[in-house]
């Protein structure tokens, strides 16, 4: 019960589904572009279907990597990928639905957002995987929690971060955050952290929350900066 009653257990809850709501705003791109071409209809069948499918695997594939993630040097790989993650997510990027083909049935739609969300998925399952710090229970309580946000408020959510950029900011942050802290807390350096440095946890989740708002918007700057050059 202090398990479930901790503030280590809402604390990591929170970062969940906070880290499955920034990190899905794409994936609801793909799947608006995927049942575009169909009737209105058949739209609310497909996205549902689809966003469930999708929803199942991204599971499926998150337990394995948590269960990876209890393997030596894998906590620090991991917590690499997720300073990437981060820092890509302040970079502007080019129309992301251009690859993405309208499909005029509700199987092939939902098809197209399956393939689409298991090739787009890994900063969602890299993310969620390290919030849930190896509790399983937590992880799919979390994703049970997002499933409705993610389905019925993506467009929301896309909007908003589009009216204030700097929820994308925060977003990034918090996985630069989380970073740190998976980061310390491999099994290849925990124990001499917790003998020699068992105060760093907390810095290093904030030193890589700031490391990733540094180089994103400095990589975004100069991107916009070349962007302007070739224009000009």
């Amino acid at each position: 019960m202090d398990g479930v009653l901790g503030s280590q257990f809402w604390t990591s809850l929170l970062q969940i589904i906070g880290v499955d709501i920034v990190l899905s705003g794409d994936n609801a791109v793909v799947i608006a572009l995927a049942v575009r071409s169909l009737p209105r209809r058949q739209q609310r069948k497909a996205i549902v279907f689809g966003s469930f499918a999708a929803v199942v695997m991204r599971v499926i594939l998150t337990v394995f990597v948590v269960e990876m993630l209890r393997l030596p040097y894998l906590k620090l790989i991991g917590s690499a990928l997720l300073l990437w993650i981060g820092i890509k997510l302040l970079v502007p990027e080019g129309d992301c639905g251009k690859d993405i083909e309208s499909k005029d049935t509700v199987f092939a739609a939902i098809k197209t957002i399956l393939v689409a969300d298991m090739v787009m998925s890994l900063d969602n399952v890299i993310g969620i995987a390290a919030a849930a710090k190896g509790n399983v229970g937590l992880l799919v309580l979390g994703l049970a929690i997002s499933i409705p946000l993610i389905v019925f408020g993506s467009s929301v959510m896309l909007r908003l971060m589009e009216r204030f950029p700097l929820i994308v900011t925060l977003g990034a942050a918090l996985l630069g955050y989380i970073a740190g802290e998976m980061a310390v807390s491999d099994l290849a350096i925990s124990a001499w952290i917790q003998a020699n440095a068992h105060w760093i946890e907390q810095p290093a989740g904030i030193g890589c929350s700031l490391l990733v708002v540094i180089i994103g918007r400095w990589l975004a700057h100069r991107q916009t900066a070349i962007a302007g050059d070739r224009v000009v």
